[in-house]
């Protein structure tokens, strides 16, 4: 729904801005939000808009004090052209904080590389946004690659103890490998992260076995072995992952897994959230598939 622009002081000169309204998206944590905002060239002189350069739409996420959170998100085109006293209704694409909670977005207009309008005299268009959880809902699905019987049972045993239980139906699906054994906190703290706004998250895989056994599937992992820390941004692939959207495909070692460059936002592995298999459940670097 378009709400009025709150009232607010337009400076006279040549570069001007008086805001009239926005229609914003509800905004969930680490989530993309589209709506509009419509504004008037209140000054003397034309505004132009290229590419690179000239004036474009832009925001900041602040804190409710004011401080900056994220400075210069995305710089949004206007028409080529406005001319003083025309109005125009931009489309506009705001990437939302972490982690959920109120921020305040301060929309301003900026001659890119020079100044921004508010450095002029005027003032920001600011509303208050309540950021949600990244997540509707605290629900986590999982689904079990195919493996032996008694792989799969070892798996299931293991989510029967989780801290939260899991659903048949989640805001979020983790895939597993065939004897994966989640921590008891695996649940909670993989829907933690989702809540936090991460869209992909996933953690340590540990491998245990004899040491002969052992040796060849957890140098196939070895990057992913415990302990290590928590890492947004995590450049190697997620094992065993869980997704608000999409889908795992098998990765290092035959276990499910996905690309967190092809993922669309925020990706995290944390090394407390741990999954132990069976060397047996790993197929080693150079083994083709069963």
């Amino acid at each position: 729904m378009t709400t009025p622009a709150p009232p607010h002081a337009v400076p006279a000169g040549p570069l001007a801005v008086r805001w009239l309204s926005h229609d914003l998206q509800p905004a969930r944590a680490g989530a993309t939000l589209y709506g509009t905002v419509e504004l008037e060239n209140a000054g003397t002189a034309a505004w132009r808009s290229q590419p690179g350069r000239d004036i474009h739409l832009s925001y900041h996420w602040l804190d409710p004090l004011g401080n900056a959170i994220v400075w210069a998100g995305a710089f949004i085109l206007l028409p080529e052209r406005v001319a003083p006293g025309e109005q125009v209704k931009l489309w506009v694409t705001v990437q939302t904080p972490m982690p959920p909670g109120r921020y305040r977005l301060a929309f301003d207009l900026v001659n890119e590389g020079r100044y921004w309008f508010r450095e002029l005299g005027n003032e920001r268009l600011e509303l208050d946004v309540d950021v949600l959880p990244g997540i509707a809902h605290r629900t986590l699905a999982v689904s079990i690659a195919p493996g032996d019987d008694d792989l799969v049972a070892l798996t299931k045993a293991a989510l029967g103890q989780q801290e939260e239980p899991i659903a048949l139906e989640g805001d979020a699906t983790a895939y597993l490998a065939a004897g994966a054994r989640p921590a008891p906190d695996w649940s909670r703290r993989i829907l933690d992260a989702h809540e936090e706004g991460f869209v992909a998250v996933a953690g340590a895989v540990d491998v245990e076995g004899g040491r002969l056994e052992r040796r060849a599937a957890a140098k196939a992992l070895d990057a992913w072995a415990p302990p290590f820390g928590r890492s947004p941004g995590w450049a190697l692939p997620l094992l065993c992952p869980s997704l608000v959207a999409g889908e795992a495909a098998p990765g290092p070692g035959g276990l499910p897994a996905v690309d967190p460059q092809a993922v669309e936002g925020p990706t995290l592995c944390d090394g407390r959230i741990r999954v132990v298999l069976p060397a047996r459940a790993v197929r080693p670097a150079g083994r083709p598939p069963a």
